[in-house]
């Protein structure tokens, strides 16, 4: 069998880690840090040119049609440059739905404006923002929508939210404008220094050119399964630089009249770091490869999240302690790829609960062997 990716898909990898080595430099990110945003409008602008802001989009509406392996790799370059533009919510936690279930208005109000990076979308899909229920309440031709949603990625820049919604005891998904009348925004910093929204939605109006066609359940199911494996992606850039930066430091920090990486205890830990980073590489993209062929692909991603979860925090603690004190400086970048797996790590399941959910998967799919 051929493992290796396709023409195709190497050229795409190769533009995004241009672009992103290009203009997500170290510095530039320290720049963006202090900005009130934290938001990259000249790298986006460079991703919507490049049309990397609508890969999974069909071509039909601007994108380039692609799949999750396509996805994911443009994601991990991101990882790579802990790199402050929103793509992961746009194309996962926004436009994918819109794409596959939308309205032909929504689709042609929405996608092709993503495509050219005028629109900016998310979602409150994470078990932290479904904290409370939204619930619409019927008013006439149209619903009121009541309740909150907390930690909502890239609030500060976004258009628009998609949450589930239960109207007459069935879950539904909205398209909500940020700047509806209702919609109030507060806004939090997090872990890796993003900025998230706390969503509270007083009698917001809603009509059915704001819904979804399918069924909540089944939307929040597959962008639950993309937005873990877009997370896994994450992470494993995240991983990759932190090692290579750890590896350049140790062969260039001297102790003792040597270099540090002649150490066999540092030499070992960067070998285990590395050992692991295949281990979330090979998971993740048969999770990824999975999703885009059609299959049942639960085991597979729940698989994929353990693996980000368990060993990149395993990864990035070891590349943090190599460094020393260099590691306690934040004017070094390394603490960066820390905070952003450590915050990674527990977004849609760590791997306690990923855990058991592979478990609770193997236990149903045997007990359905024996029925």
């Amino acid at each position: 069998m051929d493992f290796d990716f396709s023409e195709n898909q190497t050229d795409l990898s190769d533009l995004a880690k241009t672009i992103f080595s290009d203009l997500s430099t170290s510095d530039r990110v320290a720049e963006i840090e202090k900005t009130d945003q934290r938001f990259d409008k000249n790298l986006w602008e460079a991703l919507s040119d490049s049309g990397l802001l609508g890969i999974t989009i069909p071509e039909s509406y601007g994108g380039l049609g692609l799949g999750m392996v396509e996805l994911s790799l443009v994601l991990e370059q991101q990882g790579r440059r802990v790199a402050p533009v929103p793509l992961f919510a746009t194309s996962i936690l926004g436009s994918w739905a819109i794409a596959q279930y939308g309205k032909n208005p929504q689709k042609e109000h929405w996608l092709r404006e993503v495509c050219a990076g005028n629109q900016i979308l998310t979602g409150a899909w994470t078990p932290q923002t479904n904290s409370t229920s939204l619930i619409a309440e019927n008013d006439g031709n149209r619903w009121r929508v009541t309740g909150e949603k907390l930690a909502v990625p890239a609030c500060n820049i976004s258009n628009a939210v998609l949450v589930p919604v239960t109207i007459d005891e069935n879950q539904r998904v909205a398209i909500i404008s940020l700047e509806k009348k209702g919609v109030q925004n507060k806004i939090v910093e997090t872990t890796n220094l993003e900025l998230y929204g706390n969503l509270a939605f007083d009698a917001v109006e809603l009509s059915e050119e704001d819904l979804l066609d399918e069924k909540g359940e089944i939307i929040f199911h597959e962008v639950s399964q993309r937005a873990k494996v877009g997370i896994c992606a994450m992470v494993l850039g995240c991983c990759e630089e932190a090692l290579t930066m750890t590896a350049q430091h140790v062969s260039e920090r001297e102790q003792f009249g040597r270099p540090l990486s002649t150490n066999q205890g540092v030499a070992l830990q960067a070998a285990d770091a590395h050992i692991d980073i295949d281990g979330i590489k090979v998971t993740q993209l048969q999770a990824a490869w999975q999703i885009d062929e059609g299959l049942e692909c639960s085991k597979a991603v729940s698989v994929a999240k353990w693996w980000a979860s368990e060993a990149g925090q395993r990864i990035v603690v070891a590349t943090q302690h190599l460094h020393g004190g260099t590691g306690a400086d934040t004017t070094h970048p390394i603490h960066r790829y820390f905070l952003w797996v450590i915050q990674l790590a527990d977004t849609l399941d760590g791997a306690g609960k990923s855990l058991n959910a592979l478990g609770k998967l193997i236990t149903e799919e045997a007990l359905n062997k024996n029925i």
